[in-house]
């Protein structure tokens, strides 16, 4: 494939006029796929300022970019005009200290943190990972406290802790925001799962659907709804606001004072986010049990259930 100078022309002016750019899925805020938010997770802890391209929205830089840095795939990552390489290249980077060495950024430190991992805990990764073959536990968390585990080949990069005889390893970042954390095993209405705990952190409490409406008709409690816009849609909340389409900005502005009750589909996913905005300083933080779907059964029956 060729490409054509008016392309190659456009890409050239964005390197001209900026010295760091990521060509990817989405953008900084909101990346649309994981390999994307990888390179951002990377580059958030090192830069507070670089530009992004979001190729979903340009058909002809997506393609063009491919051709232009003979790279065949998103994300690409230029630093002064020069292609710097994608996802895996970025974390590498940023796992050796090297980007923080290309910016000028202090190398983090690489002391293992200490984490509290709980028996229950402990049991079920050993249940879990014990057919994982050549693969070890990862645990990345993300700047906004977002976190996650996955079962990956070990890198010379790594930083390794261990936890009740079970190894972690971690990035530099993730590294940094585990110190102090206590991972425990936790079975809910919704299901049973990992769960962390941030030093200092306040406890998410349970809300069920019929406190939640007394808080509503009070006019109490701040609703947050993290579903799609799809969902939203399709099985709306009155009144609820939405973390998609605000952003989590706009809420992190919020008095750390403020009642805040997070709700999903059926209380899942807003437990992760409540979650992150108590290890961030919210002092009342709920999260909806059972999500919209326990709404239109006990307390709604107009809100459609999917």
């Amino acid at each position: 494939m060729s490409l054509d100078s008016a392309t190659r022309e456009r890409i050239q002016s964005l390197l001209d006029a900026h010295r760091v750019v990521l060509f990817m899925k989405g953008d900084r805020k909101q990346p649309m796929c994981g390999f994307s938010a990888a390179a951002v997770g990377a580059l958030d802890d090192v830069l507070d300022d670089y530009h992004t391209i979001n190729v979903l929205e340009d058909p002809e830089i997506r393609e063009g970019i491919k051709v232009f840095g003979d790279w065949p795939t998103i994300p690409q990552l230029y630093i002064g005009g020069e292609l710097v390489g994608g996802s895996d290249i970025v974390r590498q980077m940023y796992a050796s200290g090297e980007l923080h060495t290309l910016f000028g950024a202090e190398v983090p430190d690489r002391t293992p943190p200490e984490i509290t991992l709980t028996d229950k805990a402990a049991e079920a990764i050993r249940e879990g990972t014990k057919d994982a073959h050549g693969m070890v536990l990862h645990l990345s968390i993300s700047a906004d406290h977002n976190a996650g585990f996955q079962l990956q080949p070990a890198s010379e990069h790594d930083i390794v802790t261990v936890a009740n005889d079970i190894e972690i390893h971690l990035d530099p970042g993730s590294a940094q925001r585990a110190r102090g954390i206590v991972i425990d095993w936790v079975e809910t209405m919704q299901g049973a799962g990992l769960s962390l705990r941030f030093p200092g952190a306040t406890e998410v409490h349970d809300l069920s659907v019929s406190e939640l409406k007394q808080r509503v008709d009070a006019g109490d409690i701040t609703v947050i709804d993290v579903r799609p816009t799809d969902q939203r849609a399709l099985a709306p909340f009155a009144g609820a606001r939405s973390l998609e389409e605000e952003g989590e900005a706009a809420f992190a502005a919020l008095p750390k004072d403020t009642p805040i009750a997070f709700l999903c589909h059926y209380g899942r996913s807003s437990r992760g986010v409540a979650e992150q905005f108590a290890a961030h300083g919210f002092s009342q933080v709920h999260n909806v049990e059972g999500g919209i779907d326990a709404w239109a059964e006990q307390i709604d029956s107009t809100v459609p259930r999917y």
